[in-house]
């Protein structure tokens, strides 16, 4: 229906044809940027309602504002514009009709409709949407219907060819054998035989239906049943060689003992059961539960990661073994000592107090042990690569989850696959797409083998039938795992599929399963393109999950996003309840995959070039997704594993050797160039626990021009939580407070807003009044601000903080005039807890486009005996909060938020002193919005997006006459204050690079913060919070990953640096003179005023997404900071003496961040106790005093600047540690030159000297 109009007459509500100015579905914002280029007062145009399903929206251009009238249909099917109270409204029957009379002046309308503003009609030849050139036509959908049994828009294609061939029989009967049988009545016959053998072919499908049915039941009948099951085997039997008038009443005969057995065997099932249970009540564990596999004890070889001063205390053996036994419960530790003998400590699962990844270093890890009662030990061990550290810690996390007292779990593990299968049928074996072998970032072998809690498979191409496809998924399963998985849904658009499959324990976990599909193929009429869905919650965990095939063909990148966009608005998944919400918001976690079809756009020959020397980089800086995704145009704030395997289309069938590009057509040379075609991408809610632990494809499966890819993730859960102390009383009850609200909203018009709030922990959807405060100083968008008054308090069903500390927000802010979403955004609850009021900001977004942002002031009131909670599961692994420098390319530990997500900081002052920090920014120039950095995603750290709402670009329409940068809205632009250190010259940008300004500008920094980083982040940057009017808390929130709640700001300014703190830092010996750093001693930090805003300095933002250990403002500490920003991610020496060299960065950056942090103890005693003063503070005769600071700079010097790679990944990240170094360590290492072991261990030699 094109515009689901709403008369229910004959009378086509839009009239014989759809007038060009109607524009059907056209979103709210889209019809804003149309009228906006039209210009003229008067301008017009009708769109459907996004409120009111079969209403209409007439949106009017007047002194540049849009207004919004809306055309809501009666009982009758009259149309009308919605008015006042008390006003007649004037009803029409056509759309045409009631348009035609405000065409007319004075009508009530803010000016006279003058000038349509008409649809742009899609060429027709954009509509030829085939499959990937391989096919002439569009395929034909497969022979068996969905096996969907969800209400939804898609009916099975069967019904319809049923439907007609039984009119088709019925209407032949009546227009030739009907006068037969009327002649043979007139003879005296008693019987029909013509209407009777009609009756017979219409029904014989449902006579083969009903055998079916009654042969599945005949089994129950035969052991709950005995009497229905003799009546059923007789009529199965009697029913095989009858026809004629036998096998009409035979049918009849069927239908009634079908019916009777229906009604009464789930009775006498039950009674049959009880009486089983009470004769034997003990029953034996479920088949599946009794034969899972045993994992078996796994060891790695590892070497300890101590401090050279340690060394004299341990001897020099550094070798260890780490046994982990799974089954048991148990790590054992295990060291050679001399003559061979072995040295083991045995940890049982309970004295494992915590793992502790190191960012700077991939395969380094730190275990803590409890050693007494309030003891504990921490030892660092470095594994043979990354991935064996990966494969340890989810062998404890499963030990941990295996012996824990908890009934339901924390964290579960999902495997994503997804595959165009080419129109040919698997191999036999598709072993390595299940355990993630082949090539990227793939599990460890001692992981491969743990099942997965949940198993998802999209593909597409899939001519296989649904049945036949899920068993041999279950098959494969099975032999890998030996475990009988259950399948949850499956969910099928002609050749696109997207099955579910669950661990037979998790089975009763499973609940409120939904299914859909959307057509987007030809006219988005044809399922040859388009999308399926699955949702369901986990325990208290919404899950949502898309399985998609685009548009295909290299230029056609605007279908695809409309595709998309189209997938998002009309997958009917979820809760019913947030239909105001695009399915992005609806789920806890999102997933997204299947043959999105996006491709590079390069030279094929260059293309051909980089995939063989595999580099990848430079072709993913060309691939169309990540380019869309930059300008946020699809997947706004999903996120995305680094790709390390090569393009998984267009490959020569039979092999994965070649890539086939070119194909003749009737219409010429098609060229399909190697492209990164098929992908998984995730949203996940502010602070939930999200970590992709593989993501790449198989590399021995052939059979189709695309490879299979895979990924793994490990996902926080929440239990179905039952309150131990039932339904708070009135003094017991929690409550969600707001002080303030303020929106920035996208839009040209300049109606009243309201706010509705939505959460599972509401009885039901809460709204607020209009707001109270309304400006603009820029015609595109508006200002809207909530009082206290306006907004009102929400009253959570349970009170627990273990309950509501996994609880989240849904805003959406709404029209008066249309009731029409302008925006939505979600809050996590967690960070809002505490009797202080916190500070949230984060964006808003409509049908999958940025709209705006919104900030404000709240707090969750948790009555003080209800405030017990516990560590999660996944709260025991953290990031080593000394390591800071974080590692190139997307790290494999990403954010606990899922999106970008400004977390909320304490609160020190009124919204209204943020009216205060805006006025301030008014003061901002042009330039700093020209010189806004743009920084490439892989590097880490947070990037700027061109439409991103926190860059005042965004705020200017393209398109829109007369806009400028001078027309941007002033409270939108940072100012520079005279708080900020000295500005310092930074080395010259290469040519095309959009460089940072060289002095960070405080002011509104969540407004200068960037907003679209690359997805896969560090759990450290999660931390910076910026906010205007309250203090900005950096970096680690508490210290790494398990620690979300903020800790207050200083109220004073930080202690003065100590007497020895400058000497420090200018005796630091460099190896070459360094003039572009400014002298600390010029460097002054200004006092921080009681509750002001501190800004968190540019370049210590840039570092990597890094955590301070401690909150102190040593000079150490600074120096560390400073040289991790400018290093972007190498190492700097664990325990310097001195400051290590610094690189153009500004000192200013450090100390502003330094003075962020109020000072604490650096170490904690738990940990300290076990480490000598000279481990923590750094040996005197440290070998940094030759010179060099880092293992790299040392090779440097030297000409092997090749090995360094090589003695990082062995551990050797430490010039102290490096004086113990042997032959043997060299050679595992890589330095296999004599020569050039004999130069490294020389060198050494003399520096100890």
């Amino acid at each position: 229906m094109a515009g689901g109009g709403g008369s229910s007459g004959g009378v086509s509500p839009l009239g014989p044809a759809p007038p060009m100015w109607y524009h059907r579905d056209l979103s709210r914002a889209a019809a804003e940027e149309l009228l906006a280029r039209a210009g003229r007062d008067g301008s017009f145009l009708v769109r459907d309602s996004e409120s009111v399903n079969g209403a209409y929206a007439l949106c009017v251009l007047f002194q540049k504002h849009v207004h919004t009238y809306r055309i809501l249909p009666d009982d009758e099917g009259f149309l009308a514009v919605q008015t006042s109270q008390g006003v007649q409204p004037k009803r029409f029957k056509t759309l045409p009709e009631l348009i035609s009379l405000y065409l007319n002046p004075s009508q009530g309308l803010v000016t006279t409709l003058l000038f349509p503003v008409e649809r742009e009609e899609m060429a027709v030849s954009d509509d030829r949407d085939y499959s990937d050139g391989e096919d002439e036509k569009p395929p034909l959908p497969p022979r068996s219907a969905s096996t969907s049994t969800s209400p939804g828009p898609e009916t099975p294609t069967e019904s319809s060819p049923a439907a007609n061939g039984l009119s088709t029989i019925s209407h032949d009967y009546l227009k030739g054998s009907y006068a037969l049988d009327l002649e043979a009545v007139k003879q005296g016959a008693s019987s029909l035989p013509h209407l009777n053998k009609t009756l017979v072919s219409s029904c014989k499908r449902l006579n083969g239906e009903v055998d079916k049915v009654l042969c599945g039941l005949e089994i129950l009948s035969k052991v709950f049943d005995q009497q229905s099951a003799f009546m059923v085997s007789k009529m199965i039997q009697q029913s095989v060689n009858q026809g004629g008038d036998q096998e009409l009443e035979n049918l009849v005969t069927k239908l009634a003992i079908l019916k009777d057995l229906l009604s009464s065997i789930e009775k006498k099932a039950l009674k049959a059961l009880q009486d089983m249970s009470l004769s034997s009540p003990c029953s034996p564990p479920p088949f599946s539960m009794r034969h899972s596999k045993a994992i078996p004890v796994q060891a790695f070889e590892v070497k300890l990661d101590v401090y050279l001063a340690e060394l004299t205390k341990i001897g020099k053996s550094q070798k260890y073994t780490l046994s982990v036994d799974v089954e048991g419960g148990r790590l054992v530790v295990m060291k050679k000592v001399k003559d061979n003998q072995e040295d083991w400590t045995t940890f049982t699962h309970d004295k494992i107090r915590q793992l502790i990844k190191s960012q700077r270093v991939q395969n380094k890890l730190g275990i803590v042990f409890e050693k007494e009662k309030d003891k504990s030990q921490r030892k660092d061990f470095v594994f043979a690569s990354a991935k064996k550290r990966e494969a340890f810690c989810q062998l404890l996390q499963l030990m941990k989850n295996k012996h824990s007292n908890q009934d339901e779990p924390d964290m579960i593990s999902i495997f994503i696959g997804t595959w165009n299968m080419g129109s040919v049928p698997a191999p036999k074996s598709v072993a390595s797409w299940m355990l993630c072998r082949g090539l990227g970032k793939t599990l460890d072998e001692m992981a491969v083998t743990i099942p997965h809690d949940l198993y998802v498979f999209g593909s597409q191409e899939n001519s296989v039938c649904d049945r036949e496809w899920v068993e041999s998924l279950r098959v494969a399963l099975k032999e890998q795992t030996e475990l009988d998985y259950k399948p949850i849904a499956i969910q099928t658009l002609w050749n696109i599929k997207l099955a579910v499959l669950v661990k037979p324990e998790h089975e009763n976990r499973i609940s409120h399963v939904g299914m859909s599909s959307v057509k987007t193929g030809i006219a988005n009429t044809l399922g040859n393109k388009g999308a399926v869905g699955v949702s369901f919650m986990f325990n208290g965990t919404s899950f949502g999950f898309v399985n998609c095939h685009l548009t295909s063909g290299n230029e056609k990148i605007g279908r695809r996003n409309q595709n998309y966009l189209d997938i998002l608005r009309l997958l009917s998944l979820g809760d019913k309840q947030l239909s105001s919400f695009d399915i992005s918001l609806r789920f806890t976690h999102l997933f997204w995959l299947g043959d999105l079809n996006y491709r590079l756009d390069m030279d094929i020959q260059e293309i051909l070039n980089y995939i063989n020397r595999k580099e990848f980089e430079p072709l993913l800086k060309v691939d169309q997704l990540n380019l869309e995704r930059e300008k946020n145009k699809v997947f706004l704030r999903f996120a995305e594993e680094e790709i390390s395997f090569p393009p998984t289309y267009r490959y020569e069938r039979g092999s994965r050797d070649t890539y086939v590009w070119q194909k003749q057509k009737a219409t010429g040379m098609r060229t399909n160039v190697p492209s990164w075609c098929d992908r998984i991408l995730w949203k996940s809610y502010p602070e939930t626990h999200m970590v992709c632990n593989s993501y790449g494809c198989t590399d021995d499966i052939v059979t189709s021009d695309h490879s299979p890819v895979f990924a793994t993730f490990e996902v926080g859960v929440t239990s179905q939580f039952v309150s131990k102390k039932g339904l708070p009383k009135s003094s017991e009850q929690a409550y969600i407070e707001f002080e303030c609200i303020e929106a920035i909203v996208k839009t040209a018009s300049r109606t009243k807003f309201f706010i509705e709030f939505y959460s599972t922990c509401l009885e039901e959807f809460k709204k607020s009044y209009e707001n109270d405060t309304q400006n603009s100083d820029n015609i595109n968008f508006l200002r809207v601000g909530w009082s206290n008054k306006q907004l009102t308090t929400l009253k959570p069903l349970l009170s627990e903080i273990e309950y509501l500390q996994d609880q989240h927000l849904l805003l959406t802010v709404k029209s008066v005039d249309g009731y029409e979403s302008y925006g939505e955004c979600v809050l996590a609850l967690k960070s809002m807890i505490g009797s202080t009021a916190q500070q949230f900001h984060t964006y808003l977004s409509h049908r999958g486009e940025e709209t705006g942002n919104i900030r404000g002031s709240m707090r969750v009131r948790v009555p003080s005996e209800r405030m017990g909670t516990r560590e999660r599961l996944y709260e025991w692994i953290s990031v080593d909060k000394d390591e800071t420098g974080g590692p190139r390319g997307r790290p494999s530990v990403v954010s606990r938020m899922g999106h970008e997500y400004v977390k909320p900081s304490v609160v020190r002052k009124q919204l209204g002193e943020l009216g205060k920090v805006s006025e301030e920014a008014e003061r901002s120039s042009k330039e700093e919005t020209a010189a806004r950095p743009k920084q490439d995603g892989p590097d880490g750290g947070d990037s700027i997006s061109k439409n991103s709402f926190n860059n005042p670009a965004y705020y200017i329409l393209e398109g829109v006459p007369n806009q400028s940068a001078a027309a941007i809205s002033p409270e939108l632009l940072p100012s520079p204050t005279s708080s900020n250190p000295p500005a310092a010259k930074v080395n010259p940008p290469s040519a095309g690079v959009r460089t940072k300004p060289p002095a960070a500008p405080s002011g509104p920094l969540h407004l200068r913060r960037a907003a679209a980083g690359p997805p896969a982040r560090t759990i450290t940057e999660e931390g910076s919070s910026e906010d205007d009017g309250g203090s900005c808390v950096a970096g680690a929130q508490g210290g790494g990953a398990g620690s979300t709640l903020n800790r207050p700001p200083p109220d004073f300014p930080p202690p003065p640096l100590p007497k020895g703190a400058l000497e420090m830092v200018t005796e630091a010996p460099f190896n070459k003179p360094r003039p572009l750093y400014p002298d600390l001693a010029e460097v002054r930090i200004p006092p921080a005023a009681p509750g002001g805003p501190l800004a968190l300095g540019e370049g210590f933002r840039r570092g990597g997404g890094m955590a301070l250990d401690d909150q102190s403002c040593s000079v150490l500490q600074m120096a560390k900071t400073l040289s991790e920003s400018e290093f972007g991610g190498q190492p700097p020496p664990r325990a310097p003496s001195a400051p290590p060299p610094l690189r153009g960065q500004p000192m200013g950056a450090g100390l502003d961040a330094c003075r962020t942090f109020p000072p604490r103890n650096p170490i904690t005693e738990s940990i300290a106790e076990d480490m000598p003063e000279e481990a923590l503070w750094g040996s005197s005769s440290s070998s940094l005093s030759v010179g060099e600071s880092s293992v790299g700079e040392w090779l440097q010097r030297l000409g092997l600047e090749k090995y360094e790679q090589g003695l990082l990944h062995n551990g050797w990240d430490d010039l102290e540690f490096l004086s113990d170094i042997t032959e043997e360590d060299l050679e595992e290492a890589g330095v296999l030159d004599p020569a050039h072991k004999q130069i490294l261990l020389e060198s050494l030699r003399q520096q100890q000297k």
